[in-house]
């Protein structure tokens, strides 16, 4: 856990004490007696002074009085017949006959000061009696005391709130002998994930299962906040494994410390860890998750800090200061970013009573409703300072992608009556799929990039998962067109199962191209890796729970079947830099949502 540091009232770190071999010699423990009397004579003349320069020199208060902020007290004017004087409708009151009252208060203040200076004097006789290993006793107790009070101030207890029915899991085994094989199969490889992580990478953000190590991206800053734990509980739930999520809840309660000077991407932040916290409140009921959950929230909120309330891509943990990445167009905020916030801060304002959260979020929706929009598509990019556009790039992959998801998900999650985002979310499929979804010569629909009047016929892995979106989104949708988005969801998927059948690995790759002959395909050298990813595997899922045509789950197990041939090392799961190579070289990263959501 990192020890914030002790901060003098003026902000400036404290030098450290040197108490090490350089400031004690080695012939002598403490010091000798005539450096101690010499110490003391200084100490005595500082004081007297201090005393000199307060009793003896002139004093200035006829002319000019020095305001403590308790004798003169500024009332509005009512009355100016009894001695008073009238300053601009203000009236000082008492300077003509309180001037007794004046001395005995500051003869109280110079016996207060006095006595300050000889309690002062003590303190340093008796430091000086001190061993070196007594003074650092203090100094470690005095650090051990501003930390608990700095726990104490985070932990304060959240009003009582109804917990609804814990989701729980169903425990059953399928019927289908050939189905519960493959689904054990999938836990023994979650498994496997995290006993390495467990291993090797234990509270750090991820894992290198080549180097056997921590791992860490600057999306968490400089801190080891133990993303693969929180990210991955709600997965070991799920499949019933309790002790290791017993082991994750342990290093939560004791390790995680949000209180860290850290400079964290408030969007992964929230999708990671208050996401993956509330998940395993809701699954498993344990208050910690949830107190954490809220300790965390709070360190978000001063992201918001903005002209027009857009949040910050980053924040520091500690300080509150925001900023946002310098590659985004012109500082601009990031649309799947601060359009990624929703339901965790719903659920945060409904677990703690508080407005603040649902505020933040709805303020932005506000915000972009009254916006205009190039051909009804949002673009990915919105200046927090000034509230407009940046550069008019629209995707529904990589910076575009959850901020649709968020909108239908935030009308399932109130029970369908958040008609606002079930309007926005329609608007906005309408407008994509009138600019964005087209058919390649070969027959594959497939959903490009609007860049500034141009739409580039590439699509990326990141995308995929919008298939599961339309097949989710086509139970209310308008005119009566559910089949219709059923069907645009069986075409995503069905494009997406090409991108991986394409390659040697059978493994997607980051992004493909629909250009003259080449379909489904990666062109450029760095476009041709996969590093766990769960978008075309979700679309599979999604597809397989409204249609149970089986071919959804065998193009999963396809899926599963590679990462676990090609990806799997001795030390856990790695990400592969090209999908078209029979001997692909690893990236070394297991990403923490390989756990949370693609073995989900």
């Amino acid at each position: 856990m990192t020890t914030p540091a002790l901060l003098p009232l003026s902000g400036r770190r404290l030098p450290p004490l040197n108490l090490g071999a350089s400031a004690f010699p080695h012939h002598r423990a403490t010091l000798r007696l005539s450096e101690k009397f010499i110490l003391l004579l200084i100490l005595s003349a500082f004081i007297t002074l201090c005393f000199g320069a307060f009793f003896f020199l002139p004093d200035s208060s006829k002319h000019k009085r020095f305001d403590l902020g308790l004798e003169d007290v500024l009332i509005p004017h009512v009355d100016t017949s009894k001695g008073g004087k009238n300053l601009g409708g203000f009236l000082i009151h008492g300077q003509g006959h309180d001037e007794h009252r004046h001395r005995e208060e500051e003869e109280r203040l110079r016996n207060k000061i006095r006595a300050d200076h000889e309690k002062a004097l003590e303190e340093a006789k008796e430091k000086l009696k001190k061993s070196r290993d007594e003074i650092q006793a203090e100094i470690q107790t005095e650090k051990n005391k501003v930390v608990q009070e700095l726990k104490k101030k985070d932990s304060k207890p959240l009003p009582p709130v109804p917990l609804p029915n814990l989701i729980g899991i169903n425990s059953g085994e399928p019927e289908d002998l050939d189905i519960r094989e493959k689904r054990n199969k999938v836990k023994e490889m979650m498994k496997h994930a995290w006993d390495n992580y467990r291993q090797y990478g234990w509270g750090h953000n991820e894992l290198k299962p080549i180097a056997r190590k921590g791992h860490s991206t600057n999306i968490f800053g400089n801190s080891q906040l133990g993303a693969t734990i929180v990210d991955a509980l709600d997965t070991l739930y799920i499949m019933g494994l309790h002790d290791e999520f017993r082991e994750g809840q342990e290093w939560i309660d004791k390790n995680l410390d949000f209180s860290v000077n850290s400079e964290v991407s408030v969007f992964e932040v929230n999708i990671r860890f208050i996401g993956g916290l509330l998940a395993a409140y809701y699954l498993s009921g344990q208050e910690v998750f949830k107190i954490k959950a809220v300790q965390l929230a709070g360190k978000l909120l001063p992201a918001f800090n903005t002209p027009t309330g857009i949040p910050w891509a980053m924040v520091n943990l500690k300080s509150g200061v925001g900023r946002n990445w310098g590659w985004a167009s012109a500082g601009s905020s990031i649309l799947a970013e601060f359009g990624t916030l929703h339901m965790e801060f719903v659920h945060l304002s409904y677990l703690t009573g508080d407005p603040v959260y649902y505020n933040k979020v709805m303020h932005i929706r506000k915000l972009l409703q009254k916006m205009d929009r190039p051909n009804g598509l949002y673009p990915n990019y919105l200046n927090p300072r000034t509230g407009r556009w940046g550069q008019h790039h629209t995707s529904v992959g990589g910076l575009g992608d959850s901020f649709y998801e968020y909108l239908l998900k935030a009308w399932l999650m109130s029970d369908k009556t958040d008609t606002e985002a079930r309007k926005m979310y329609d608007d906005a499929i309408e407008a994509i799929e009138k600019h964005l979804i087209r058919k390649s010569n070969g027959g594959l629909t497939f959903i490009g990039e609007w860049k500034n009047g141009h739409l580039e016929r590439k699509m990326g892995h990141l995308t995929c998962f919008a298939g599961g979106m339309f097949a989710l989104g086509a139970d209310g949708s308008r005119d009566d067109k559910a089949g219709h988005y059923l069907q645009l969801g069986a075409e995503i998927a069905h494009t997406c199962h090409e991108s991986y059948d394409r390659t040697t690995l059978n493994l997607g790759p980051e992004a493909f191209k629909f250009d003259g002959g080449v379909e489904a395909v990666a062109v450029r050298q760095n476009e041709k890796y996969y590093i766990l990813r769960p978008e075309v595997i979700e679309t599979y899922w999604y597809m397989w729970r409204f249609t149970h045509d089986p071919k959804y789950r065998q193009w999963g197990w396809e899926a599963t079947q590679a990462i676990d041939k090609y990806c799997r090392v001795s030390g856990g799961f790695s990400g592969v830099k090209d999908v078209y190579s029979s001997s692909p070289t690893y990236d070394d990263v297991q990403q923490s949502f390989f756990l949370a959501e693609t073995l989900k």
